[in-house]
């Protein structure tokens, strides 16, 4: 059950209450022999994602066209026919607009049944992978609108991409996520309804679908993984809709670290293999190595020691041919280093403790991003836990945790409370500063 985002954002346009829909519902009921007692709270649960019964969704319709003074359908309110045209897996790209836009207004407007709804799993979570890897595609995106949309307007959509993805890397995703959905509201949404060729719609579409990934990363970092989930969704619809293979198996990525950090192993590495599959010649060395790393980190949780080395290996091959300056935006985050943390820590689930440690080690001395340098900090103080090596974990523990001060993110502070647990159970000499230091990285508010 999803949220219903075109309620939401119609019931705003009106300007009309939960308890004076309810109310209005009740009155045309009446008006049609029903005995309707709807409040406040029954609202509150179709905002959710649950489906009135009878003749309630044709009454909310009616209620709203009267207030708006137009006609309003099922699809309008979110309530079309599963299935149909307004469903959240329709083909149409005009309809899919009005939802993801939605989307971000209840996000702005920090919506509680949008914040707070769980991720899907099972076919829901599958589907909108499947339906980029298989036809139909889009033949035409061109739109007709008010706002003729430029190239300079584009060129807008993929400076702020690349600008709040380095404010997140620096402050997290907290810090960033509001910024990021206010940009997409007030620049990216109109452009979207506006009037472009299908040549010109198709990089409008991309640049779109890669600034509403950075937005679902900063959902991700902030723990409101449904809405994450639901930003990943739509920047794959968009992906197919430019055309551009290789921003879908970038997003697939996403999902993939996503699916992860849910435990959700074995869709890691059927989604990872979706990307590689489907991707093909336009998958970027960066990327496949980062898809092949995440699989072997699936495949070390299953135990399936064979499948995860066989990963790595390939993992490792892809990471060396890696060029400099052939690498699209997206990718700039497989950095030098990246695949040997991942690697790192597929190890230590297959238990193989001192290539682990190598791996780590060659991670931290590898030039990252702030983000990316505590990551691989808190990754070797860990390994070095687990070898026995107190002091040496104590000394990284130090360095990450001031590497992290200042930064708003939900899954830094999950790596600094894991490494603070270790060091206290530890109990060697020095763990009570770092876990102290620790302690200080954690009181930034979120």
């Amino acid at each position: 059950m999803q949220p219903n985002t075109l309620l939401d954002a119609i019931l705003d346009e009106a300007g009309i209450s939960h308890a004076g829909l309810a109310a209005h519902v009740n009155q045309a009921g009446r008006a049609r022999g029903l005995a309707l007692r709807y409040e406040h709270t029954a609202v509150a649960r179709w905002l959710k994602g649950q489906r009135p019964r009878g003749q309630v969704p044709d009454l909310i319709c009616e209620v709203l066209a009267a207030r708006l003074h137009r006609p309003v359908t099922l699809d309008d309110i979110g309530l079309g026919v599963p299935g149909g045209p307004g469903s959240p897996h329709a083909g149409s790209l005009g309809g899919f607009v009005e939802r993801a836009t939605a989307l971000w207004r209840s996000d702005e407007q920090q919506r509680p049944h949008v914040l707070d709804a769980p991720a899907v799993t099972g076919t829901p979570a599958v589907m909108p992978v499947w339906e980029w890897e298989n036809p139909p595609e889009d033949v035409d995106v061109s739109r007709g609108g008010r706002q003729q949309v430029t190239a300079a307007d584009i060129e807008v959509l993929r400076a702020a991409r690349a600008h709040y993805e380095q404010m997140y890397r620096k402050a997290g995703g907290i810090a960033t996520r509001t910024r990021v959905v206010g940009f997409l509201n007030a620049e990216a949404a109109p452009l979207l309804r506006g009037s472009y060729p299908d040549a010109t719609g198709r990089q409008l579409h991309r640049a779109t679908g890669a600034l509403v990934a950075i937005a679902g990363i900063c959902a991700y970092d902030s723990d409101a993984h449904g809405l994450a989930q639901r930003y990943f969704h739509q920047a794959l619809r968009l992906a197919k809709a430019s055309g551009d293979r290789g921003l879908g198996a970038y997003v697939i990525a996403l999902l993939v670290n996503q699916s992860l950090f849910m435990r959700e192993y074995r869709q890691a590495v059927a989604f990872a293999e979706a990307a590689l599959r489907t991707a093909g010649r336009h998958i970027t060395p960066a990327l496949a190595s980062d898809l092949y790393a995440m699989q072997a980190k699936a495949y070390a949780h299953l135990g399936d020691s064979a499948g995860a080395l066989s990963r790595i290996r390939r993992a490792e091959t892809a990471a060396e041919r890696i060029r400099r300056g052939h690498e699209p935006a997206e990718t700039g985050y497989v950095q030098p280093g990246l695949v040997n943390v991942q690697v790192a820590e597929a190890l230590l689930s297959l238990g193989d403790l001192t290539a682990a440690r190598e791996h780590a080690a060659a991670a931290v001395g590898t030039p990252a991003h702030d983000r990316g340098r505590v990551h691989r900090l808190a990754m070797l103080s860990t390994i070095e836990l687990r070898r026995g090596n107190a002091d040496q974990a104590v000394a990284t523990a130090v360095q990450m945790a001031e590497q992290a001060r200042g930064m708003e993110s939900q899954r830094l502070r999950d790596r600094l409370r894991g490494v603070r647990e270790h060091l206290v159970r530890c109990g060697s000499a020095g763990t009570a500063e770092a876990a102290e230091l620790i302690d200080g990285a954690l009181r930034v508010p979120l």
